[in-house]
């Protein structure tokens, strides 16, 4: 793996509709003193821009391919029509593509739903980009299905959307080349899994002491083994020393009573002395 020091700064791409402010936010409390560039890249370019090395990872739409690029899928968003505000099909809170059979229905060019072409009637032509596309809307020539973040996106006034329960879903993902795992993209894996900040920073280090803790294992055992004996050995031996010490502090003791005996045996000297004659 790359070390950290040889990205002094971390590219992030992300495509339209996504949001990364709030794992940004995180990654500056963390580490306030590596710079995070966000590039935004339409998501139909974004694999060639991770490709050629341009950013170090990107928040994307799935698929992509996993040959090449490792991908941490985060959520999956919500379909809707875009349609203008006084279409009868507000009326409903969601609908179906059963109920979009009549209706003329937009296939962008950068459209980003896994599909040939969307149900209903097919427009006169594809617009080039899904901002087109709701400008066509506005101008009630046809509608739109995409993920609820691009309807917000590209909001307008005069135009809403409503919940297609059985259209394709778009994923987003954490994606980045499988080759180029470095340690910022590792510490950026750890903030979108919602990692605290000692579960990221601490899990290298934790390693380490790991290490040190079986090195000094096998250094023990590797110690043991020349003399033939082991750590716990050394304790019986210890305890037999001290239990041959008591001997010696019984003839201490022994000692003291024979000192104490022969103090005693003084004043038995004196009554002995004899008596002065008159």
């Amino acid at each position: 793996m790359t070390g950290s020091e040889e990205s002094p700064s971390f590219r992030l791409a992300y495509v339209p509709g996504v949001t990364p402010a709030k794992w940004v936010k995180v990654w500056h409390e963390r580490l306030p003193g590596i710079p995070l560039t966000l590039v935004q890249v339409p998501a139909a370019e974004a694999p060639d821009l991770l490709r050629a090395g341009e950013a170090d990872a990107g928040l994307v739409r799935l698929p992509v391919d996993r040959d090449f690029f490792s991908a941490i899928p985060l959520y999956t968003e919500t379909s809707v029509v875009v349609v203008p505000k006084d279409h009868v099909i507000t009326a409903a809170d969601e609908v179906t593509l059963a109920d979009l059979a009549d209706e003329v229905l937009f296939h962008p060019l950068d459209d980003v739903f896994d599909w040939e072409r969307p149900p209903g009637e097919a427009a006169f032509e594809r617009p080039a980009t899904t901002p087109d596309a709701i400008e066509l809307v506005a101008a009630n020539v046809g509608l739109l299905i995409v993920p609820q973040s691009l309807a917000r996106l590209y909001h307008r006034r005069d135009l809403t959307y409503r919940p297609v329960t059985d259209a394709p879903r778009s994923d987003v993902a954490l994606s980045w080349p499988q080759e180029a795992t470095t340690d910022l993209v590792e510490e950026f894996i750890g903030i979108v899994r919602g990692r605290t900040v000692n579960s990221t920073r601490g899990r290298t280090a934790a390693g380490r002491a790991e290490g040190r803790t079986a090195d000094g294992g096998a250094a023990e055992g590797r110690t043991a083994k020349p003399g033939g004996t082991s750590q716990a050995d050394k304790k019986p031996r210890g305890a037999g020393q001290s239990a041959r010490q008591k001997p010696a502090a019984a003839t201490s003791s022994g000692g003291r009573g024979r000192r104490a005996r022969t103090g005693g045996a003084k004043p038995a000297a004196k009554r002995g002395k004899p008596r002065r004659r008159s």
